[in-house]
């Protein structure tokens, strides 16, 4: 894989996974190190002048009017020693990547002031796979610094980190990267630890993994049309013109692309249950709140969040409130509860697949009938999931309380809207487990049925993986099997047409 080049702009979700997932190696536009080079001296001229400048010569939060005495570079280590707050498991090392990634893509841009050699210092502890062990619980949202204090703290040889699958004290982690400890100048610490980039990056993530869930969804839905033997009446381009609603032009192509074929079969009935008859305006609902919540993402990857910005061009430094991720937080709420929309909708298909003999399939989608179980017991764990799914919808960014001498009287919860929303794409993708299976199996007892090309492919993916229900067996092992395809490697939307 190709270096990723940082330039301070057109950083996207992509580009976090494959630093994240891939191991991506970072490389700097030389640019980019003169623009840190200049708003560090733009900030170290305005402390000379005596200018008041949060974070360096003052405290942070209600020490606001605490001036900092003596050694300002030590105030920065002793700064990111108290804001060491953070408790639980830590964030997997995919995340902890992601976060020190997206640190570096907002740094890039130029307005924090951070000294360029501690820059590079991040760049290369990314590079040599120096990963802080960083606790999972303790952002609210209005920036990420307790969180990112185990970032700066492992740049400075403190704390503790993650080298080759192995846990150790960070001076060591850095020694055996051959690596150095850096020294921090002032403000330094608070410029490492600003701005919210662990919610960015794991936000990033989980992107990442709804655009190949909805693909997934796209690809059950299909089947299920074919199982069902669905009217296919409802993708008609001229309907969804009629009423271009969010995406919805955009999510009935991607179902009449999969379905296409010269000899299209008669439906079994006139309307098809809503969760079929529907599919075009659920999914596109949720292809706009990806859109939306990538939008946001992004804004955030290309920005200069610091809190004080340093503006070079002005030879300034003012404080703001860049860091606050309150569009960030709503566009992952909006997105959880498109997910938790799609995925109802997936657990409704499975339970028309597996109910009573709906459109002519045997009952319970049993090939021997009788007093056989067939799918149906399958049909309460789907209920489950989808309980599980409502409950993380409910939302979490107005659940704060003021801190700090209420200096810090709102959040955003960002951390957890989108922790929740990532869990909920695990479990939604679940359920299209479910419907993928159900589906196969339908179409393996409509008799004469000849499928899509593309559908055909879907239905041999699965039967490589998931043998058809013959008689009663445990089908939990085999949803099992299938979601781990679903969250590993699984055939794209566009594999399926090209194989076919």
């Amino acid at each position: 894989m190709s270096p990723l080049l940082l330039t301070g702009a057109g950083a996207s979700i992509e580009d976090v996974a494959a630093v994240a997932r891939q191991a991506c190696r970072v490389e700097v536009a030389p640019h980019v190190m003169e623009r840190l080079g200049e708003a560090r001296k733009v900030l170290d001229q305005a402390a000379a002048s005596g200018q008041q400048i949060y974070g360096l010569n003052t405290g942070l939060g209600a020490n606001l009017g605490t001036s900092v005495e003596g050694d300002a570079g030590a105030f920065q280590r002793r700064l990111l020693d108290g804001r060491g707050g953070a408790v639980g498991e830590p964030l997997p090392v995919e995340t902890v990547r992601a976060a020190m990634f997206s640190r570096l893509t907002m740094l890039a841009t130029g307005g924090s002031g951070l000294s360029p050699h501690v820059f590079t210092a991040l760049v290369e502890a990314l590079n040599g796979g120096v990963h802080p062990i960083m606790p999972s619980l303790g952002s609210i949202g209005a920036g990420d610094l307790v969180l990112m204090t185990a970032i700066g703290r492992v740049l400075i040889g403190e704390g503790e980190a993650d080298y080759q699958g192995r846990r150790m004290p960070a001076a060591k982690a850095l020694m055996m990267a051959r690596l150095a400890p850096v020294t921090l100048a002032p403000k330094d610490g608070l410029s490492l630890i600003n701005a919210s980039a662990v919610s960015t990056g794991a936000g990033a993530l989980a992107l990442a993994d709804a655009l190949t869930a909805l693909t997934q969804q796209q690809q059950a839905g299909a089947l299920t049309m074919e199982g069902i033997g669905a009217n296919r009446t409802i993708l008609d381009q001229r309907l969804h013109l009629a009423r271009p609603a969010a995406c919805q032009q955009a999510a009935a192509k991607a179902l009449r692309d999969l379905l296409a074929r010269d000899q299209v079969p008669a439906p079994t009935t006139l309307q098809d249950p809503l969760s079929i008859r529907c599919m075009p305006s659920i999914h596109g609902a949720l292809i706009q709140a990806i859109d939306h919540a990538r939008l946001a993402v992004e804004i955030e990857l290309n920005s200069s969040a610091d809190n004080p910005l340093v503006l070079p061009e002005d030879g300034q430094v003012l404080s703001t409130g860049n860091f606050h991720t309150a569009s960030l937080s709503l566009a992952f709420e909006t997105l959880g509860l498109a997910i938790a929309q799609c995925a109802a909708a997936s657990a409704a298909r499975f339970i028309q697949l597996t109910g009573s003999g709906r459109n002519g399939l045997p009952k319970y989608l049993s090939p021997v009938g009788g007093a056989s179980a067939g799918f149906v017991p399958l049909q309460k764990t789907v209920s489950a999931i989808l309980a599980r799914i409502r409950h993380l919808a409910n939302p979490v960014m107005l659940d704060f309380l003021a801190v700090s001498e209420g200096v810090e009287d709102h959040a955003t919860q960002t951390p957890l809207a989108v922790a929740k929303c990532a869990e909920m794409i695990a479990l939604w993708r679940r359920l299209i487990a479910f419907e993928m299976m159900a589906a196969a199996q339908a179409v393996d007892l409509r008799e004469g049925l000849a499928l899509a090309p593309a559908t055909a492919t879907i239905h041999a993916a699965i039967r490589a993986l998931v043998a058809a229900l013959a008689e009663d067996r445990p089908l939990g092992t085999d949803a099992d099997a299938l979601h781990a395809a679903l969250a590993g490697t699984w055939v794209s939307q566009g594999e399926a047409a090209q194989n076919a």
